[in-house]
């Protein structure tokens, strides 16, 4: 159905608009391409991607394809957004730790016994004779106390902080000093000489505030500017343009490990399986024709270091637009509710999975409530970045992470999915969000108060 008909439909009859929806619902599966789901897959799993690991020539290979495609879809891109070429650019930056020296009461801390995070390139502070200190504050975390929750809360805040551990959190304190070593990223931001954030420098030591008549710390930190692209395309909305249905996905993987045998992490359902699903949306909506709303396809990179690509992301539109965000986290293998069934995270954030369900009701299926609650998945994919704006933002997948043995291995290959499952879902997909496409359900928004804000720092 191409664009101008439907547009006469939607001035002539509604009637007919609801009738061409109940046509379109049956006829899914005639438009979405087992083979082309497959030829996509193939690609973007296979070993000459090497992992789509990020700031690797090959992650370039994959946007490329994923943009061609796009293109040949009669996709568009959309400018200010994602310019003529459909990628749309981004900068990083990679801070990661060189030095740390602190001295209390005229005795040197270890280095072992020491952790910093920063986003600056060098500082150093100094108290003398209990001065009142007005430029960075000491914290107690004592042998009772929750540090993760405390480093947590200071992380979110910002700032300047010096941190004195109880070494009963030793076990703790060592599992985020292997972390913090490795250095963090940080999204650049445009127009600004420097990354805004802050220090945390954390001292294992039995002493504690009060007991310090003098301090000096000073710590040095290297970083280094790297771009990366999103992919982004949209199809125009016919009579609601302003609004938006956003479908998403990460392109991003681990990459290549050093070692023996296989060391390509080609990342086929995590989440080469979710690329393949919002490319084939694409090309069925393209296809299809008569979107009352705005559609758009965005492709994600840095995921797996942050989720810096939908941070960038969404600093480029007004979030209040986006009416939903389906985003497609790993949908290859049968869910625990069997083949060709998915999940959805935070079902209580918004009514958006009840509507959906009640697309699907007449086909029996259904999207279940995230069966894995314990792993608060609602903020470890990218919808957690416009939830943060108040999007009806949620993540769909099939994934078993109980079972899951090929989750961030290098056996997660194109043989261990199940290419019929993974098209089910795709289909499932579709038919769910139909009304969202024709704009006749808009589920409620996220309150954003609720949702956990992102650390500054690290």
């Amino acid at each position: 159905m191409t664009k101008n008909i439907a547009g006469f439909f939607i001035k002539v009859s509604v009637l007919i608009i609801s009738l061409a929806t109940v046509s379109f619902t049956c006829a899914v599966t005639n438009k979405i391409s087992l083979a082309q789901v497959t030829k996509d897959i193939t690609y973007l799993a296979s070993d000459e991607l090497r992992g789509r690991s990020n700031y690797s020539p090959e992650i370039h290979l994959a946007a490329e394809y994923i943009a061609k495609r796009f293109q040949q879809s009669g996709l568009l891109a959309t400018e200010g957004l994602s310019g003529t070429d459909f990628l749309q650019k981004y900068e990083v930056t990679k801070i990661t730790p060189k030095k740390i020296h602190l001295t209390i009461n005229g005795e040197n801390i270890t280095s072992k016994n020491l952790i910093m995070a920063s986003t600056v390139t060098n500082f150093s502070w100094a108290m003398n004779n209990r001065t009142n200190n007005t430029e960075f504050t000491i914290h107690n975390i004592g042998k009772n106390d929750d540090m993760k929750a405390i480093v947590d809360t200071l992380n979110r805040q910002g700032g300047k902080h010096l941190v004195l551990l109880n070494p009963a959190h030793k076990a703790l304190f060592e599992r985020y000093q292997h972390y913090l070593q490795q250095g963090s990223t940080k999204l650049h931001q445009a127009n600004s000489h420097k990354i805004s954030g802050g220090i945390i420098v954390i001292a294992l030591s039995t002493i504690t505030a009060e007991k310090i008549n003098n301090l000096k710390v000073s710590g040095v930190s290297t970083i280094n500017k790297d771009d990366l692209y999103n992919v982004v395309a949209i199809l125009p909305g016919q009579t609601k343009p302003e609004e938006i249905v956003l479908y998403s996905a990460h392109y991003d993987h681990l990459g290549v490990k050093t070692g023996e045998g296989d060391v390509i992490y080609n990342g086929a359902d995590d989440d080469a399986s979710g690329t393949t699903a919002i490319i084939n949306l694409a090309q069925h909506y393209a296809k299809h024709g008569g979107n009352a709303r705005t559609l758009m396809f965005a492709a994600f990179s840095a995921e797996e270091i942050g989720g810096f690509g939908s941070r960038y992301f969404s600093k480029q539109l007004e979030p209040q637009k986006i009416i939903a965000m389906i985003n497609i986290e790993m949908i290859g293998k049968p869910s625990k509710f069997g083949a060709g069934t998915m999940w959805m995270t935070g079902m209580d954030r918004s009514n958006l999975g009840e509507k959906l369900n009640i697309a699907l009701a007449k086909s029996a299926k259904k999207i279940y409530d995230d069966p894995y609650p314990d792993q608060h998945l609602f903020y470890r994919s990218d919808n957690a970045t416009l939830a943060r704006l108040g999007v009806p933002a949620h993540s769909f997948s099939s994934a078993q992470l109980d079972k899951d043995q090929h989750y961030h291995q290098a056996s997660d290959n194109l043989s261990s999915l199940n290419l019929t499952s993974l098209h089910q879902n795709i289909e499932m997909l579709a038919m769910a969000t139909q009304p969202l496409v024709d704009g006749s359900m808009t589920p409620s928004r996220i309150n954003k108060n609720l949702v956990t804000r992102e650390g500054l720092i690290f």
